[in-house]
């Protein structure tokens, strides 16, 4: 049976609700803690977060001796690379993954999106997901954002077959175990 790469992004139409950063810290734990191949396609300019982090990491390895010593041992014991981030955008994203699909044959591959649905690329792109997962936080307008985001994708892509999503998840994200809201004795 021939291996198939699943395509997931974190997505919701708020800014600053963590997708970046959910992207980049599963997109590490598959790589090199569960061996799995990854690939990430950074598509949310003009920030570009994922790419700038790579940049800023591999600039710090390389100008710092200790740095450069950790980066190599740590690389020589798992017996790997870096995994890929590839600057895109949503009108490129798709042909980006495909080359990628040509060149490693990855297991997974995320999307870092804009926060955004109004927007025929990243609709295009949301299509071709296997996994969307959307961060929400105790917040009543990113709740409201979020939840309304989900029901429009599930409504216009999922149910109406137009999509390869198999399914959308919500995400618990910056939740502070100190913080009582109303939100979050709602949902406990």
């Amino acid at each position: 049976m021939e291996k198939r790469t699943l395509n997931v992004a974190f997505s919701t139409q708020k800014g600053g609700a963590g997708k970046t950063t959910l992207t980049v810290l599963t997109a590490s734990y598959l790589h090199y803690v569960k061996g799995y191949n990854v690939a990430v396609i950074d598509c949310d300019y003009p920030q570009h977060s994922p790419a700038e982090m790579r940049a800023r990491d591999l600039k710090t390895a390389m100008d710092d001796e200790h740095y450069k010593l950790m980066a190599y041992e740590q690389f020589t014991a798992l017996g790997k690379k870096a995994y890929p981030v590839i600057e895109s955008s949503p009108e490129n994203a798709l042909e980006d993954a495909e080359n990628l699909l040509n060149e490693m044959q990855p297991d997974f591959i995320f999307f870092d999106l804009p926060g955004t649905a109004n927007n025929q690329a990243v609709i295009r792109t949301l299509k071709e997901m296997d996994y969307i997962i959307a961060p929400i936080s105790a917040d009543r307008v990113v709740l409201e954002s979020t939840l309304q985001y989900v029901v429009v994708i599930n409504d216009t892509l999922v149910t109406t077959g137009k999509s390869k999503i198999k399914s959308i998840h919500l995400l618990w994200n910056l939740v502070d175990g100190r913080e009582k809201t109303e939100l979050y004795q709602v949902y406990e």
